[in-house]
């Protein structure tokens, strides 16, 4: 049989839409399709950038969270060896 190249394939789109709009619809219908690719791509830079944003609001607090946790460790440490102490104490009465 016979393999249709990239080429081939654009020029029959370009007759099949000259044949079917006329050729004074294809530099409007071009025009409405490049500006829905624009607004494509402006949407997609919005959504890139609104997620840029809430990455890097979520980083403080995961540190801010990481801090926590290590002061929260470092008094539950203390109290044990309080209370370890406390028990050394009330033994030796």
């Amino acid at each position: 049989m016979f393999a249709l190249q990239p080429s081939d394939i654009a020029i029959i789109i370009i007759v099949a839409l000259i044949l079917f709009f006329g050729t004074s619809k294809i530099p409007e219908l071009f025009r409405s399709m490049g500006k829905a690719v624009g607004e494509f791509k402006k949407g997609r830079l919005e959504a890139e950038l609104e997620m840029q944003q809430m990455q890097q609001q979520t980083q403080p607090q995961v540190q801010s969270n990481t801090d926590k946790a290590a002061e929260l460790e470092k008094q539950i440490q203390e109290l044990q060896k309080q209370l370890e102490q406390l028990k050394n104490q009330k033994q030796q009465q």
